[in-house]
């Protein structure tokens, strides 16, 4: 067992310290499982089970169930039969005026007005999350951030578009069911800006993709693998800044998660799924966030390097001192372990 040990990050070149030896347990995952059941919310209380009945919810695209065939359709319309909407957020973190978003300066400071997107995605069912949903109704979930994803590409002033799902209190949801959301912003993350540096700089060292690399690294040895099907696959990084860190790639080099097909995005929907089920089985439901990585909406030929993917971080532990004043995250639980026990019968 590794007591201690720091490792750099392939794409960042950050350090991360691996210290299980910090976690006294007497089975492998023991004090990291959630304690308790998941409180349900109630029905009346949820703003998302009758979203239609709101004028002020303008619908963006809603995915509708054709009770005679059973097939599903896509609509900017309202209607009851709904099986997932996307709707503008009453609650945005950036606001839709429709101008474009400009640099100023006060002294030595640069402010840009918070102009974009806020968008919901919810799912019809208030107590099945992603893993619970049907495969039809997963893949509908990355359907409609596809769809919208493309849409917003129309507008000028967008420079990044995250796609985000929390789950859980502790990982930032204020609401029991069960919803995906969308910011579009006029500047780049500066994680998103660390992360195409660091593929960018090894594709000018290797004439390579860094993730294709670790996939196939990662497929020779085996070990940390969870899932795979023909599309996508899944794995514990051998860098992990979290316990269970997950991340899903899909096995075709691609950029740009809005180019991905329809049977890649079931393939990735698939491992996403199990992997997610996987994390609740093993750790008794844990609160978590999931979030897509992909190359920005400007620029189009200068990120060919890149590759997209998911990134899944339950919350399992906390930050404290040492990471915030050195930016050196602790992962208390070794990845090597994370696929056995997550593969696991028991």
């Amino acid at each position: 067992m590794i007591f201690s040990e720091l490792r750099q990050d392939l794409v960042s070149g950050d350090w991360i310290l691996i210290a299980p030896g910090r976690l006294r347990y007497q089975n492998h995952d023991h004090r990291l499982k959630r304690e308790g059941k998941r409180e349900r919310a109630p029905l009346k209380q949820c703003p998302f089970e009758k979203p239609l009945e709101s004028v002020s919810n303008k619908v963006i695209l809603n995915f509708v169930n054709h009770t005679a065939t059973g097939l599903v359709r896509k609509t900017t319309k309202p209607d009851k039969n709904w099986r997932l909407l996307v709707l503008e957020n009453k609650h945005p973190v950036v606001l839709n005026k429709n101008k474009i978003s400009r640099l100023k300066h006060h002294g030595p400071f640069s402010t840009m007005e918070g102009i974009g997107h806020a968008d919901l995605i919810i799912t019809r069912d208030h107590d099945r999350n992603f893993p619970k949903l049907s495969k039809r109704d997963a893949l509908h979930v990355l359907e409609a951030m596809r769809d919208r994803y493309l849409t917003l590409l129309n507008e000028k002033n967008l420079a990044y578009i995250s796609i985000f799902h929390n789950w859980g209190p502790t990982a930032g949801a204020s609401v029991y069911h069960p919803h995906y959301q969308m910011f579009a912003i006029p500047v780049l993350p500066p994680d998103i800006q660390h992360s195409l540096n660091g593929s960018a700089r090894y594709y000018k060292a290797h004439k390579t993709c860094v993730h294709c690399d670790m996939i196939r690294w990662e497929k020779r040895r085996k070990k940390r693998i969870i899932f795979e099907n023909d599309e996508a696959v899944a794995l514990a990084p051998f860098v992990s800044r979290n316990p269970f860190e997950v991340r899903v790639f899909p096995k075709r080099h691609r950029p740009y998660f809005e180019n991905t097909f329809n049977e890649e995005l079931a393939g990735v929907s698939e491992v996403l799924q199990k992997v997610l089920g996987l994390l609740e089985k093993k750790l008794g439901d844990p609160d978590y966030n999931f979030f897509i990585h992909t190359a920005p909406v400007r620029d189009k030929n200068r990120y060919s390097h890149y590759h997209w993917h998911i990134e899944i971080y339950p919350k399992l532990s906390k930050r404290a001192g040492f990471e915030f004043g050195t930016g050196i995250e602790v992962n208390i639980f070794d990845p090597d372990k994370v696929a056995k026990i997550l593969k696991s019968q028991k």
